[in-house]
């Protein structure tokens, strides 16, 4: 009897370690969730139930790509029923605004959106702003700067006095509009002061669209001036004094989600860990930050910054 005993104990063997491999599996995934859940929200619990997405836009708005994946990350996630987007920035380039502005509008056609400014929500900041349904501000943000502007170095000047000149072959007289090593003329400014009216245009046209507004009513406002949270809640450029704390109340009341919600960050983006060490110290010892980069163009910005 103990040789057959051993025979079917072995014929067993193999189910057994089949099983264990895939226990060992399942409860190693079961971690890497937990912890993945922990290191996002300081919780090991892991919900599977309904959420708020937070988005943030931080520092001057030099490119859209990054936004614009997250935003279509919270888009596509059934789960997620309304986004916040938290906005602390002054602003930046014309197209990275318009571009970020254009999905938060088609996001906001899909689920609530919610705005909540920090310190400063600004010129391109506040561009990005009206594409949500409610706005909240603190009565000290400083918002509005609602305006473009674009500047041209000239050193025509200090290249004369050390000899230093330039030769241009070009196909028209702008082509070479805005040089820093000629003279700016009177048929330039007219040119570009067109460029930047109709770029100006198309910032106040976005804000009565947003605003339900009047573009006549919202002239005083658009000369590039800006407000504290509290005399732009006086004019109608937002709704609510008001933390990112009740901006997210009030985005899980609109949806019927408890006071208390689950949030949901865009996963981070992954970089290069010599590149992050080289940019703190930079940024640490220099105050300055290599990851902007130089925007050229007409600008949706505040430049007290």
């Amino acid at each position: 009897m103990e040789p057959l005993f051993l025979l079917v104990k072995m014929k067993k063997r193999p189910f057994f370690i089949v099983s264990l491999a895939v226990s060992a599996v399942f409860v190693f995934f079961l971690l890497v969730v937990f912890t993945a859940g922990y290191i996002r929200t300081g919780s090991m619990v892991v919900s599977v139930g309904d959420k708020i997405g937070i988005l943030e836009v931080e520092g001057t708005i030099t490119d859209s790509r990054r936004m614009v994946e997250q935003i279509e990350e919270f888009r596509d996630q059934n789960n997620i029923k309304a986004v916040v987007i938290r906005i602390d920035s002054p602003g930046g380039g014309v197209g990275p605004s318009q571009e970020i502005y254009s999905e938060l509008k088609q996001l906001a056609k899909e689920k609530p959106l919610i705005v909540s400014m920090g310190s400063v929500a600004a010129s391109g900041g506040y561009y990005l702003a009206v594409a949500g349904e409610k706005i909240f501000a603190n009565p000290g943000t400083i918002t509005g700067s609602i305006g473009v502007i674009m500047s041209f170095p000239n050193y025509q000047e200090l290249m004369g006095k050390v000899g230093v000149g330039t030769e241009v072959v070009k196909s028209g007289r702008f082509k070479d509009i805005g040089s820093s090593t000629r003279k700016f003329l009177t048929a330039d400014r007219d040119l570009l002061q067109g460029v930047i009216d109709d770029v100006h245009k198309q910032f106040v046209e976005a804000i009565s669209l947003g605003r339900k507004m009047p573009i006549e009513r919202l002239q005083p406002f658009v000369d590039g001036r800006i407000f504290t949270g509290r005399q732009a809640k006086e004019v109608g450029l937002i709704d609510e004094l008001g933390t990112l704390a009740d901006a997210i109340k009030y985005a899980a009341k609109v949806t019927g989600i408890n006071d208390d919600p689950d949030l949901v960050y865009p996963v981070p983006e992954k970089t290069n860990i010599i590149d992050r060490y080289l940019q703190n110290t930079v940024n640490h010892y220099l105050g300055v930050d290599f990851s902007l980069t130089h925007e050229i163009g007409p600008q949706y910005i505040w430049n007290n910054f």
